[in-house]
């Protein structure tokens, strides 16, 4: 009778057992001499999960791989070692962030009874949070043993002799507060080789790669490949690394990778063991190093899970760098053709255009190279013959659709007019984190007023388009010397990045030129640089924070490789620079700009030479911040003091009024008009207030002593509910909760019973939160945060009450762009008096225009040691600006009788001293003899603040580069002429200097 068949399996499992017990021995020997001796004590705390190493040794040819471990902190895999193996791990593995430590070991001897290798994959996810590390840096309690600074710096003497010792104790109690445990089992040589790669991919502009030969390796490694990035994208990037070995075919036998914090982001710092197939010869500058290279450090600016990239890279069609081009232009086309026509030129209809059609593709490729190449011979004839060529190919293209053509040849056209215009591109250089394009703004004209209807008249001088890894963005300058504020927008997922990609160069391109109208008062013109982060729902905070900081750090370093010129042309010679001129210009704080990338920039600038050094960003230690000294708000507030008196008769300052605000407490515009309300105006009534974490009503006011508590400390809705009056409120989009399938949103509400607690649907509260800003009746509304366009024709009746009155007299604009300029014009028709963004908030971009020239005329320590006295003098000088104006504004309005809005006269008041200052500036540029002379000087010395007229540093002007002395002499007089002159006495000047000629 046969066994039963249940039976029979147990017996089958009783001899493989038997069987394996009987190997484990000869297994664990294999293993104690086939793997590397670091292979164990690296892993002596895994002994279980070695352990199940050596008892499945002889069935690892059967599976894919077998999991070792498996916990939330660290993954260990066994492999059999076949091509592409770990490549393929690395592909079907779950997707984890914050790769803190990795280890991919190949045995020095092939299997029992197999042609391949045993490969085994460890993964630790332990990594500290850089603000956890931060935290150690300044604790300063973590101390490394003496013992292992010696062994280190031993070895270093030996395999690192160029390492600069003044940095070895920091960074190793940065290596030991990171990953006490790899410091511990490390042998001093790996220890030595991490903290060297670590100090040259910071010299390095944050990447750095190198390559040694290994001679007489037993398992065929032929070098040692090491690579560091700053900041590197979080998810998958290991995978991404090893596909470029991959697609070069050079086969990876070892890797270790660890992350270090520095406290505000990571480095990841790898050194790979390879062997090249084929019989391909891998060393310093041949063909191979410079592909490994390029597509190495191409990994910052694509990511392999991008369409692009797997349509264009993973196909053959071309390589990753050229790809990262046609990413570009996917991303320029789409921001550029969308803004006026979103639902023909969405995103994927502009990528379709480009990913199925390689050709042309491909074509556009030879055409930016033709034109971009370094020292490529014959360049004029190539890009001639190549321009033809693009423009045949487009002007013919027709696959029988009409309107899929149409729409197509319009995308390959806007490509055409983006190579054709474009100045100088950092593309070439190897070391970047992101692309940069310098642009002539004709291309605008080409694209047509189809595609311009939207945008102000007023052309640009330059445009600037960069593209990112996650991200692209725009500088839109409109005067040769330029500045102001760097915003980034936030998104989470393709729909809210779709939505703000849209309309991203419309919202640049207006302001920046509200910035242009709002610069009239300094030598620089008006410019803005807004970019867009991309990243995946639910990313958590800190993870963001670094996806923030990547972005910024690449188009910051971007920037630099266009801009730091020698006699004029782009310093580095990987730039080919059809521009051929300095380009001063100045950036500074806005929207998600921190601290800490403020200084950065700073330091970059410095580092990389660059004309401006670190006056390139404001708003830094050695300078102006301007929430701390609200120079923002001092010229709002300054204005609506001035309107409020000129046309309601309110003296704020001891008459009652009533005011609403947008903007939280914790707002540099919104927090310090705040603080100025309540320093300089004792009877003022704060009826509402709204920020992005709450909204607050009352009818007697907000209680000032409770605001005091939380103004330039915390958001609104760290606000003291207790003190809110009878009949006031406040709703949280900060605190929710969930109900069933709704979301319910937190409203407390004071009665005559006390604080009532309420829970209100998603829609009541945004129908409450949406309302308030329009509903509030009020003397004065200061809209001093929020998005753009917040007050629309689509909503702009809603601003007033059933018998046609405002629910605010008198709009002072904080924020830019808040109202439209349709919306401005129907408030106003209908009574409302408005100053404008570009007269009423321009106190910050003055102050930190003064803030460059201190880093222009004074060493750090001068402006520390008098930087009281300085900022006290530019706040005078900001009072000053800000009422000279408002009363120009109000005075003009009233002598045409009303004719004309306070926001026109304000635009012309603008477009007057912009025009003369252009004028001007060109002429001295024509003239530079002049601004040695001494009563140009003096006009110079006029314009500084009273430090710098003081005798010990009048000659500090002699510093300022030639163009800034152009600009200022420009500046003052032109703003003189419109400010305190008037069109017949400066008609007068030029008949009487015509006069003088003729005589």
């Amino acid at each position: 009778m046969d066994k039963d068949p249940g039976q029979q399996v147990i017996d089958q499992i009783h001899t493989s057992l038997a069987s394996s017990c009987q190997q484990m021995p000869s297994n664990l020997a294999w293993l104690q001499q086939a793997m590397h001796p670091f292979f164990f004590s690296f892993n002596r705390t895994e002994p279980d999960a070695l352990a199940v190493l050596v008892e499945s040794l002889y069935r690892i040819h059967r599976l894919p791989y077998i999991r070792l471990a498996d916990r939330p902190e660290r993954m260990l895999v066994a492999q059999n070692g076949i091509p592409n193996s770990i490549y393929n791990t690395l592909s079907s593995l779950p997707k984890r962030d914050n790769l803190s430590y990795s280890e991919i070991n190949t045995s020095l001897l092939r299997l029992p009874n197999s042609d391949y290798f045993l490969e085994v994959l460890r993964f630790d996810y332990a990594s500290l949070a850089d603000a956890e590390v931060a935290a150690a840096l300044v604790a300063n309690e973590h101390q490394p043993p003496a013992e292992v600074k010696e062994a280190i710096e031993a070895s270093l003497k030996i395999h690192a002799p160029e390492f600069d010792t003044r940095q070895l104790d920091a960074l190793i109690k940065l290596l030991w507060i990171n990953n006490p445990e790899y410091v511990k089992v490390s042998h001093p040589e790996r220890l030595a080789r991490v903290l060297d790669l670590y100090q040259k991919t910071q010299a390095h502009g944050g990447i750095h790669l190198e390559i040694d030969p290994i001679d007489n390796a037993v398992n065929g490694e032929t070098h040692r490949i090491l690579f560091g990035v700053s900041n590197p994208p979080q998810r998958d990037f290991l995978l991404q690394v090893v596909e470029v070995f991959k697609r070069l075919n050079i086969g990876v036998k070892r890797t270790y990778t660890i992350t270090l914090s520095n406290g505000i982001f990571p480095s990841f710092l790898a050194t790979f063991y390879v062997q090249p197939r084929n019989g391909a010869v891998l060393e310093t500058g041949n063909p191979l190093f410079q592909a490994l290279q390029d597509e190495l450090y191409n990994t910052q600016i694509i990511s392999s899970d991008s369409t692009s990239f797997n349509e264009l890279v993973t196909t053959g069609v071309m390589n990753g760098t050229d790809a990262t081009l046609i990413k570009a232009l996917i991303t320029f086309c789409h921001t550029n053709l969308a803004h006026n026509k979103p639902d023909q030129f969405d995103p994927e209809v502009v990528q379709r255009a480009f990913l199925a059609h390689p050709d042309i593709s491909l074509q556009l490729v030879k055409l930016f190279h033709t034109r971009f190449k370094p020292n490529l011979a014959n360049r004029e004839a190539l890009y001639a013959d190549s321009l033809q060529t693009s423009q045949t190919k487009i002007a013919q293209f027709n696959t029988g659709r009409r309107f899929l053509d149409e729409t197509r040849r319009v995308i390959f056209r806007c490509a055409i007019s983006f190579i054709t215009h474009c100045l100088k591109t950092n593309f070439f250089v190897d070391e970047k984190h992101a692309l940069a394009f310098r642009l002539d703004p004709l291309y605008l004209e080409e694209l047509g007023e189809t595609f311009t209807a939207d945008l102000p008249k007023e052309r640009p001088f330059r445009i600037t388009f960069f593209a990112g890894r996650s991200g692209s963005g725009y500088h839109i300058g409109f005067s040769d010397i330029a500045r102001g504020g760097w915003r980034t927008l936030m998104t989470q997922g393709h729909d809210d990045y779709t939505n703000s990609a849209n309309t991203l160069f419309r919202e640049n391109y207006v302001l920046a030129h509200t910035q242009h109208l709002k610069n009239k008062d300094i030598y620089e013109g008006g410019s803005k640089m807004v970019s867009i982060l991309n990243t995946r729902p639910g990313t958590p905070k800190p993870t963001v924070l670094q996806y923030l900081y990547k972005l910024q750090y690449g188009f910051a370093n971007a920037f630099l490789d266009l801009y730091v010129t020698a006699n004029g042309k782009a310093k580095d010679p990987r730039v080919v620079d059809y521009y051929g001129e300095d380009e001063p210009i100045e950036l500074g704080p806005d929207e998600n700009m921190h601290d800490v990338m403020i200084e950065l920039i700073a330091q970059l600038a410095v580092q990389r030479g660059y004309l401006l050094g670190a006056g390139i960003m404001s708003s830094k230690q050695v300078g102006i911040n301007h929430k701390e000294y609200g120079v923002t708000s001092i010229g709002v507030i300054r204005f609506a003091e001035v309107t409020m008196q000129a046309t309601l008769g309110i003296n704020m300052h001891t008459d009652p009024f009533s005011i609403k605000i947008t903007g939280g407490p914790n707002g540099d515009v919104a927090g310090n008009s705040l603080r100025l309300l309540l320093e300089r105006c004792q009877q003022v009534q704060i009826r509402m207030i709204v920020d992005g974490t709450a909204a607050a009503f009352d009818p007697a006011g907000l209680d000032h002593t409770a605001l005091r508590k939380v103004i330039l400390q915390a958001d609104l809705d760290a606000f003291d509910a207790q003190a809110l009056h009878e009949g006031a409120f406040i709703i949280y989009r900060s605190q929710k909760k969930h109900d069933g399938m709704r979301d319910l949103y937190k409203k407390l509400e004071k009665t005559a019973a006390g604080l009532e607690e309420q829970w209100i649907s998603t829609d009541e509260f945004n129908r409450i939160f949406n309302q308030l800003t329009f509903t509030v009746e009020t003397d004065l509304f200061i809209p001093a945060g929020g998005r753009p366009e917040t007050i629309a024709m689509h909503n702009v009746d809603q601003f007033f009450k059933a018998d046609g009155q405002p629910t605010a007299r008198v709009i002072v604009e904080g924020a830019n762009s808040f109202i439209t300029p349709d919306a401005r014009r129907v408030l106003q028709q209908r009574g409302v008096v408005i100053m404008r963004d570009a007269s009423a908030n321009k106190c910050g971009v003055i102050s930190s225009s003064y803030e460059i020239i201190a880093n222009l005329t004074l060493s750090e320590a001068e402006f520390l040691a008098h930087k009281q006295q300085y900022v006290s003098d530019v706040i005078t000088i900001l009072n000053r600006m800000a009422e000279q104006e408002a009363r120009v504004v109000i005075k003009r309005q009233r002598e045409t009788g009303g004719k004309i809005t306070y926001t026109d006269i304000s635009t012309q008041v603008s477009q007057e001293i912009n025009g003369h200052y252009a004028r001007m500036f060109a002429y001295f540029q024509a003239n530079p003899e002049l601004v040695a002379q001494a009563n140009y000087k003096n006009a110079i010395l006029a314009h500084m603040p009273a430090l710098i007229r003081e005798p010990q540093f009048q000659d500090r002007i002699d510093r300022l580069p030639e163009k800034v002395k152009y600009a200022i002499l420009a500046s003052k007089l032109a703003s003189s002429m419109v400010y305190f002159g008037d069109d017949n006495t400066v008609y007068g000047d030029i008949i009487e200097a015509q006069v003088k000629r003729l005589a």
